[in-house]
């Protein structure tokens, strides 16, 4: 029904395995946030359920063979029901979509490149994160070829490069604005704001930014721990037997970092994550094909807890959007990265109301 946000909502059990079950929420109601995963083995049947009835449909997946087969699948289905599907709604990836769109629309001129950089401080009792993660991260790793194959098949048009183009950083570098070593984040994040600016150029004609997303480790010792840990993991993971061993124990292969109990409330609470974005573009009357950038911009987006605080808020704020935002949704249905489907709305105001906070750091002037 159309219960108002607060009425009181009854309970209904469905089962991913039982698409009657899923039909039945479906058509009871405008909108499902689907929080069940990892999405590559239990995300389609809910999509599909919520296409079918003519529901819309959200989830907080990062695993972008996940995201962008559903897109290959049920975009023109759900186009023609009406019903919009937003993958990629929790910190996967809409702290990272949403602030590149942030960062574009806080520069006076043209944004065509930007880099951001995820910290995240954790308290005296250290980051948790829930062994669900983990096993996206594991079996997305070993299936990379399948999402090549997918891509293909897709057939995507080309993102042309606008301004200067974005040099590649290697896996590895120190950055002398954070004195610390950074590597290139292995999330969902650069392919989720690739489709978003793929999207917004071919659709709305507007000017593509090129994006690359790294995260900050720390100093020496954290890099040396985590490079004999990926290795370890980069060399399980192509085997049958290695996959269940990193399942299994994913507390002793994460050095720690993912548990089957997820994070304990002391170590949500000493946590928090900053993002930030550096952008730079062409001024006011300066064509972005020609000469070299002339104006940079640093902004940020800051939030609690990444897994189950800011990624819930995220989540509701999305869904909340979709509800209430609905003038300035794409004018179809569809399966929709978050920055295609929300660039028009209020989700940033909606943010930074609830604690998801972005902001401008600095503007050189030209």
């Amino acid at each position: 029904g159309k219960a108002a946000p607060g009425e009181e909502v009854g309970v209904l059990l469905c089962d991913v395995g039982d698409a009657g079950s899923l039909a039945t929420m479906a058509k009871q109601t405008r909108l499902v946030l689907n929080c069940v995963g990892p999405y590559r083995f239990f995300g389609e049947p809910v999509v599909e359920a919520c296409v079918e009835n003519g529901a819309s449909c959200i989830d907080i997946s990062g695993e972008p063979q996940f995201l962008e087969g559903m897109y290959l699948k049920y975009n023109e289905k759900a186009a023609e029901k009406g019903v919009y599907v937003v993958g990629s709604c929790g910190f996967d990836s809409i702290p990272a979509d949403m602030g590149v769109l942030y960062t574009r629309d806080k520069l006076k001129g043209t944004l065509t490149a930007v880099e951001s950089f995820l910290s995240v401080k954790s308290g005296p009792e250290g980051v948790g994160v829930h062994d669900g993660t983990w096993k996206s991260a594991v079996y997305g790793l070993a299936d990379e070829d399948s999402l090549k194959k997918l891509r293909k098949q897709i057939g995507y048009a080309p993102v042309p490069v606008v301004g200067a183009k974005l040099k590649k950083r290697g896996f590895l570098f120190y950055s002398p604005e954070f004195k610390e070593y950074c590597i290139t984040f292995m999330g969902s994040d650069g392919s989720v704001v690739k489709r978003t600016q793929r999207y917004l150029h071919t659709e709305l004609q507007q000017t593509p930014v090129q994006y690359g997303a790294y995260v900050t480790l720390g100093g020496l010792g954290s890099v040396i721990k985590l490079m004999f840990m990926g290795m370890l993991f980069l060399l399980l993971v192509k085997f049958n037997f290695g996959r269940k061993l990193l399942t299994k124990y994913p507390k002793f292969f994460s050095g720690g970092y993912f548990t089957k109990e997820g994070p304990t409330q002391k170590q949500m609470d000493g946590t928090s994550f900053t993002m930030t974005f550096f952008g730079e573009g062409y001024s006011e009357g300066q064509d972005p094909q020609k000469g070299k950038p002339n104006v940079k911009i640093c902004t940020e987006v800051k939030g609690p807890e990444p897994g189950y605080i800011a990624t819930p808020i995220a989540m509701v704020q999305a869904g909340l959007s979709l509800l209430e935002d609905t003038a300035s949704l794409p004018k179809r249905g569809g399966v929709y990265s978050p920055g295609a489907a929300f660039s028009k709305t209020k989700l940033i105001d909606r943010l930074n109301k609830r604690g998801v906070e972005f902001s401008v750091i600095s503007k050189p002037e030209v």
